[in-house]
């Protein structure tokens, strides 16, 4: 629910618009491939791509798992790969996160990703 101060100031509630994953997801696609200047069509194309690229792509998934709470098999058909690709790159980036320079970026990745989606629910279409 959000809030809406409508004509004379009174209050009223509105419910939040749904938001596909699909839609979600490519925003995080988006938003990882900006950061890590990676060309979106790179992360979404099938088989092995160039580490950099490969690296981003796993940082969406990531984000795609904390951000929305998905699961690893709707995560593997979101981003096109097997759930098990889907879980290692969760555990990678995981474990990853005690390096500080990829924790801000990250944390800052999902604090863009909330404010935009959040953006996105109150906006009509």
């Amino acid at each position: 629910m959000t809030v809406v101060i409508g004509k004379f100031g009174r209050r009223r509630e509105r419910a939040a618009l749904p938001v596909s994953n699909e839609a979600l997801c490519a925003l995080i696609e988006a938003l990882v491939a900006a950061a890590f200047a990676v060309p979106v069509g790179e992360m979404r194309a099938r088989g092995r791509r160039a580490a950099p690229v490969a690296f981003a792509r796993q940082c969406a998934i990531y984000l795609a798992h904390v951000s929305l709470g998905l699961g690893y098999r709707r995560l593997g058909r979101l981003f096109r790969r097997d759930r098990t690709t889907a879980g290692h790159a969760c555990a990678l980036i995981e474990a990853r996160r005690d390096n500080r320079v990829l924790d801000v970026r990250l944390q800052t990745l999902e604090h863009a990703f909330a404010a935009l989606a959040a953006a996105a629910r109150r906006c009509p279409a």
